[in-house]
């Protein structure tokens, strides 16, 4: 009788428990969101944990792991906030909120830049508010991603996504464009019905002067030059110079009139915001320069928000153009010479296989990832590509030229690189300590390699002009020059008559940079843009042409060679 009374005040004991831990649970949620509200978030984190598990008589286990995550990710802690939604969505797939978890989990991938998973949460959101919101934070990321590929793979998933259309469209915008590239451009423009003017700025329409100006940005170093007959130390900038004022008259001759105005940029930043902030240059035409890649940018933005084209002779760098519709180069970008190089060494090469060589600059790794791709396009196979230092030439020869068998009088007859199993070289390099190297080896082979370079190569001494002739070289030369042209002839007598010496490549530059834009001034006036690329392949006067069809740098590319002692054109691209 006493065990069944002991029994049955255990029972109530129970009972009463089980009651009270029903309280319990209520009572330490509402303790646990006060706290939440609070903004207490490492103690609403531990008063929300005891309440994560799923057990009978708690009705909380879905909203405490939910708000357990929020107050996770408010402190910082993304993993742990980021594991709990996952797992609310694997233990409770049916619960009513789950929109708002799709909601954190998107918001959390895109913040730690996982943007397709992010995107992929994003997508299933049916609450209204929660989509608007979710745009907002789509566009806050998405903005921040430069990378055109990914852009452009996300679009392809996400076809109808206006945010990563206008993503894609800033991203393709900001960078130097291949024909596909604007091609792709175009179509999102339209697609999403964007303002096409803030993706592709364009010049006013055109209108002609009876006299142009154009404005030389050119560090002379007026304050320290000597009267002596000495060459000076920017006696390239002077015979550019030289070359231009010589143009300028042949240009009067032929009925052009050019207003022709030279400022000393000194080389100096503080000098150039000074020149930059005269009423006069506003009213130019045309600026020539800059000759420093470091005085590009003050002048690029004065061009832009002045509406003055900005067409410099010397540079190769495509950044100098940018998104910028009134900045030109005369040269080729570096990116069409390495690609117009692959082209060119694919089509031409009959053994296929090719080797690169390339050095430290970033001039260098552009020459050389464009060749490499273009040649790969058209299944040129490059067998490896090797990045050399100063310090580290010698592994040149060491490749090339490491004899491994010699003939009765010790002469190296085969190598660690076989004779024969090498089509050709492309050397992505103007240093003297590269391509001589390349060349020197080719020589020690004896073998029918062709050599693919610049030629800036010439103007240097580190190789006699014999080995251009005896080796198979050929050489990348927008600036080529046919001495046996009349108007060459001409400019050569009236340089020697004018200043008592034959003139430097920098004069012939000078000298065909100012007919060609003073041409195309006087044919197609101020804002010659559209006019310069319907025209198509333009003859140069001196030099083999000009092709600005399918942007701002010149893409028409000269490949020479010596042969018979004189450099002839062997193809232009």
């Amino acid at each position: 009788m006493l065990r069944k009374g002991v029994l049955f005040f255990v029972l109530i004991a129970c009972l009463q428990s089980a009651a009270f831990a029903q309280v319990d649970f209520t009572k330490q949620y509402f303790n646990a969101k006060t706290l939440f509200r609070e903004g207490k978030w490492n103690l609403a984190m531990e008063s929300f944990k005891p309440l994560m598990p799923y057990s009978t008589g708690n009705p909380f286990s879905e909203y405490a792991s939910f708000f357990y995550a929020l107050a996770a990710y408010n402190q910082n802690y993304k993993a742990v906030a980021k594991s709990t939604l996952v797992q609310i969505k694997t233990l409770h797939p049916t619960w009513d909120k789950m929109d708002e978890v799709n909601f954190w989990l998107g918001k959390i991938n895109l913040e730690e830049k996982d943007y397709f998973q992010g995107l992929k949460m994003f997508a299933g959101l049916q609450d209204k508010k929660l989509q608007q919101d979710a745009e907002a934070i789509k566009a806050k990321n998405i903005s921040t991603i430069t990378d055109v590929e990914t852009l452009r793979m996300m679009l392809e998933e996400y076809p109808k996504d206006p945010v990563v259309g206008t993503a894609l469209a800033t991203a393709l915008s900001k960078n130097p464009a291949t024909p596909e590239d604007k091609e792709l451009l175009e179509s999102v423009i339209k697609k999403f019905n964007l303002d096409r003017a803030g993706f592709i700025p364009e010049a006013p329409k055109s209108y002609f002067k009876d006299t142009y100006t154009i404005s030389a940005l050119l560090p002379f170093m007026v304050n320290t030059l000597d009267a002596s007959p000495v060459k000076k130390r920017n006696q390239s900038v002077l015979d550019l110079y030289e070359g231009m004022k010589l143009a300028v008259d042949t240009l009067a001759k032929q009925g052009v009139k050019i207003s022709f105005r030279a400022y000393d940029t000194e080389r100096n930043l503080e000098k150039i915001k000074s020149i930059l902030n005269t009423e006069e240059l506003k009213s130019t035409d045309l600026i020539a320069g800059p000759f420093f890649m470091e005085e590009s940018k003050l002048i690029t933005d004065f061009s832009l928000a002045n509406r003055i084209n900005v067409f410099n002779p010397v540079h190769n760098n495509s950044e100098l153009i940018g998104n910028n519709p009134y900045a030109f180069l005369y040269q080729p970008s570096l990116e069409i010479l390495g690609r117009k190089s692959g082209e060119f060494m694919a089509d031409n090469v009959k053994k296929k296989n090719c080797l690169v060589f390339y050095g430290t600059s970033k001039r260098d790794s552009v020459l050389a990832a464009n060749f490499m791709q273009a040649a790969k396009e058209k299944n040129f196979k490059i067998m490896k590509a090797h990045r050399v230092s100063k310090e580290g030439s010698q592994m040149i020869f060491t490749t090339l030229a490491t004899p491994t068998e010699y003939d009765e009088f010790h002469y190296p007859k085969q190598f660690t690189l076989k004779k024969d199993s090498v089509g050709s070289i492309y050397v992505a390099s103007d240093d003297a300590l590269i391509y001589a190297k390349v060349l020197s080896s080719i020589e020690t082979r004896k073998d029918d390699i062709t050599v693919l370079g610049s030629e800036t190569w010439l103007d240097q001494t580190a190789v006699d002009l014999e080995k251009f002739q005896n080796l198979s070289v050929v050489l990348a030369s927008p600036n080529f020059v046919d001495q046996n042209k009349p108007l060459a002839k001409t400019f050569v007598r009236k340089y020697i008559k004018t200043h008592g010496r034959a003139p430097s490549n920098y004069a012939v530059l000078g000298y065909a940079y100012m007919l060609f834009v003073g041409n195309e001034l006087k044919k197609n006036g101020v804002y010659f843009q559209d006019a310069l690329a319907k025209e198509g392949i333009i003859p140069g006067n001196l030099t083999e042409g000009y092709n600005y069809q399918q942007g701002r740098s010149n893409e028409l590319v000269p490949f020479v060679r010596f042969e018979e002692g004189e450099m002839k054109v062997l193809e232009r691209r």
